[in-house]
C-alpha cells in the first residue's frame, strides 16, 4: 500500500511538471506543412524513388520473378520443396492458387505504399510555385513516371485495381472501386502519366537514377504495346489495335534516333556491377551499400536466389526449368529449334558439348561444371542446389554477384548485393518496335532489329570460357538470313520475335506477362505442363485454367478492406 501511495504522488508531481510542455512540438516530429519547403520537397521525391528498392523476397516487385518467371514455364520455384514459401508453389502450379494467398496480398499492399509516397510528393509539388521550387515540373514528371511504373506492375498482376491519384482524399480510399475504370481506361491512366513524363523530363538528368525523357518514351511504348492487345472480360485477346502499334513504333524511333543508347558490346555487361548504368540502360533500380544506413539499400527481392555452398549459404530459389535450358539449343543453321527444342532433354555436362547453344544460356543459367558468374576458378556444382531431386540443379545467374564482388553483402541467413536491376534496357526498345512492325504487317522492317539483338548475343562469348581457355558450352548462333537459313514470313517473324524475347530476357521477370498479352498463356502452359510433369513431380497437380489464371485474384484481404466494394476477377 505504501508503494501505491508513493507512485500516485509521483505521478501527480510529474503530470503537473510536464503540463507546461504539452503544447510544444515534440523533438523528432515534423509537421505536414514543414515538408513543403524546397529542401523537404526534394526529400519527398527521394523517398518515392527509394520505394523502387523497398521490396523483399516475401513479395518482390523489382524483377517480378515469382509472378513473371515461375508462372511462365521458364523457372521452378526452387528452395527446399513445395512447402518452402508455399505461396510461390501455388503460383507455379496455378491449380493450387487461392484468393487468400498472402504473397499476393503483400505485393498489392507494397505497391500501394509506393504509390502513396508518389501521391504525397505530387500533392505537395502541385501546391508549390515554380518561383518557390524551380524544379517543380521536372519533379512532377519524375513522380508521374514512377506512378506509371507502379500501376503498370499492378495492372499486369491483377488487371483491375483501384486507381488512386494525389487528388483523392485519404479518407475516401476505401470508397474507390477497382472497377471505377474499365480495362482500357486503366491503361489510359497509366499511359497519361508516362505521356506527361515524356513531355516534361529532360533528355539527360544530372543525377544517375532519375528518369529522363527517353526512359518515359520507352515505358510509354511498352504500355501502349500491352494495351494494343485487346482483351474481353474473360481475358481473351480479341484483336490488336493498329493505331496503338503505330504509336509504339514512333516512340521507339524517337528513343533510337536520340543516339543516347546502344546495345552493350557484351550481353554480360547488363548483369555485372562494374558495368551498371551502361549504354543499354534506360532505367534501373539503383541499389547501394555502405551509404550510412545500417545495411544499405540492398536488393532484397533476390535474396533467396543464391546457391547453398560455403561462399554463399542460402537459399536455392528461382531455378531455371529444363524447358528453358532446352530452348537455348540451336540447330545446324544456328537458329532456334522452334518445334523440336524440347524433344531431347539436356541433362548431363557432356550434353552441353554434343549439342549447340545460344551463348545467352551461360549468361542466364548456373550449370554444374560451368564457371559461376564468369569465374573459371569458381565452378558451379550440383551440390550447391538446395533440392536437386525436386527442382533440378540449375540456378538463375543474372541477379547474382560473386562473393568477392564489391557490391556483395551477406544479410544472414540470406545473400544480397547493391548491383542495379534493369527495368528497361535498349534491347527492349528494339524488340518493342520489331513486334509492332510484325503485327502491322511490316515483318521485313523487323528483321534487322531482331538480328541486331541476335548479333550482339552471338558475339558475347568472351567471358564464357573455362580455365583452359575452351568455351564453356558449344556455341553456334546465326542471324536470320531469308533465302539462306529461313523464309521470313509474318508467321515466322512472329515466332522469331517471341523466341527472341524469351531468351533475351529469360529470368528477368517478364515472360508470363508476354504470354498473357499475346493471348497464348493457356495453350502454352498446359502444353508445357504435359511434358514437364514427366520430369518434375512437384508439377503433378499443375494446370492453367483459361479465362482465370491470366491474372492473380484480387486478394481477399483487400476485398474485405473495401467491405465488398472491390469486385473479384473473372473465374475466381
Amino acid at each position: 500500500m505504501k508503494y501505491t501511495k508513493y507512485i500516485l504522488l509521483l505521478s501527480c508531481l510529474l503530470l503537473g511538471a510536464c503540463s507546461k510542455f504539452l503544447d510544444q512540438t515534440p523533438q523528432g516530429v515534423i509537421s505536414g506543412d514543414d515538408l513543403n519547403s524546397p529542401a523537404n520537397l526534394e526529400k519527398m521525391v527521394t523517398a518515392a524513388y527509394a520505394s523502387l528498392g523497398n521490396d523483399h523476397y516475401t513479395a518482390p516487385y523489382s524483377s517480378m520473378w515469382p509472378y513473371g518467371n515461375i508462372r511462365s514455364g521458364d523457372a521452378y520455384k526452387g528452395g527446399d520443396g513445395a512447402g518452402d514459401i508455399s505461396d510461390y508453389h501455388f503460383y507455379e502450379t496455378f491449380s493450387l492458387n487461392r484468393v487468400d494467398n498472402g504473397s499476393s496480398d503483400l505485393v498489392w499492399f507494397r505497391l500501394y505504399v509506393c504509390i502513396g509516397r508518389v501521391n504525397d510528393a505530387l500533392a505537395r509539388l502541385n501546391k508549390a510555385t515554380e518561383t518557390q521550387f524551380p524544379e517543380k515540373v521536372v519533379r512532377q514528371a519524375e513522380m508521374k513516371f514512377l506512378r506509371g511504373h507502379y500501376y503498370f506492375l499492378l495492372k499486369t498482376l491483377f488487371k483491375y485495381v483501384p486507381y488512386i491519384d494525389e487528388n483523392a482524399p485519404k479518407e475516401t480510399y476505401d470508397t474507390i472501386s477497382n472497377r471505377t475504370y474499365s480495362n482500357v481506361e486503366l491503361w489510359t491512366k497509366i499511359a497519361d502519366d508516362f505521356t506527361f513524363a515524356a513531355s516534361h523530363l529532360p533528355d539527360i538528368q544530372p543525377q544517375i537514377g532519375r528518369a529522363n525523357k527517353f526512359a518515359a518514351k520507352a515505358y510509354l511504348a511498352k504500355t501502349l504495346l500491352y494495351e494494343a492487345y485487346k482483351q474481353d472480360e474473360n481475358n481473351h485477346v480479341t484483336g490488336i489495335d493498329a493505331a496503338l502499334l503505330q504509336q509504339v513504333n514512333t516512340l521507339c524511333d524517337e528513343v533510337i534516333a536520340s543516339g543516347k543508347y546502344q546495345l552493350a558490346i557484351d550481353y554480360a555487361n547488363n548483369f555485372l556491377s562494374k558495368s551498371e548504368n551502361g549504354p543499354e540502360s534506360l532505367f534501373a533500380i539503383q541499389y547501394s551499400k555502405d551509404d550510412g544506413t545500417p545495411k544499405g539499400r540492398l536488393d532484397y527481392g533476390h535474396a533467396l536466389d543464391y546457391p547453398m555452398n560455403q561462399e554463399y549459404g542460402c537459399c536455392g530459389f528461382h531455378s531455371p526449368s529444363s524447358n528453358l535450358v532446352n530452348a537455348f539449343q540451336t540447330g545446324a543453321n544456328g537458329l532456334p529449334m522452334f518445334e523440336t527444342f524440347n524433344n531431347v532433354n539436356i541433362t548431363t555436362e557432356a550434353d552441353f558439348h554434343t549439342h549447340t547453344f545460344d551463348p545467352r544460356l551461360d549468361h542466364t543459367v548456373a550449370i554444374p561444371g560451368h564457371p559461376y558468374k564468369y569465374d573459371p576458378a569458381f565452378l558451379y556444382k550440383r551440390a550447391w542446389a538446395r533440392a536437386p531431386e525436386v527442382y533440378g540443379s540449375y540456378l538463375s545467374l543474372k541477379e547474382a554477384v560473386l562473393p568477392g564482388d564489391a557490391t556483395f553483402q551477406k544479410v544472414p541467413p540470406f545473400m544480397s548485393s547493391s548491383k542495379n536491376w534493369e527495368i528497361i534496357r535498349y534491347a527492349d526498345v528494339l524488340l518493342f518496335k520489331a513486334e509492332a512492325l510484325i503485327e502491322l504487317g511490316r515483318a521485313a522492317e523487323a528483321l534487322p532489329l531482331i538480328n541486331q539483338v541476335r548479333g550482339r548475343a552471338a558475339a558475347s562469348t568472351g567471358l564464357l570460357k573455362q580455365a583452359n581457355g575452351t568455351f564453356t558450352s558449344s556455341y553456334k548462333m546465326n542471324t536470320y538470313q531469308p533465302g539462306v537459313n529461313c523464309t521470313w514470313s509474318t508467321d515466322f517473324a512472329r515466332q522469331a520475335l517471341r523466341w527472341e524475347r524469351r531468351l533475351e530476357f529469360a529470368m528477368e521477370g517478364s515472360r508470363f506477362f508476354d504470354l498473357v498479352r499475346w493471348g497464348i498463356a493457356a495453350d502454352y502452359l498446359n502444353a508445357y505442363f504435359a511434358v514437364e510433369k514427366t520430369r518434375r513431380a512437384h508439377l503433378n497437380d499443375a494446370s492453367f485454367k483459361k479465362g482465370r489464371d491470366e491474372y492473380l485474384p484480387i486478394p481477399l484481404n483487400q476485398i474485405n478492406y473495401s467491405k465488398g466494394l472491390y469486385k473479384q476477377n473473372t473465374g475466381w
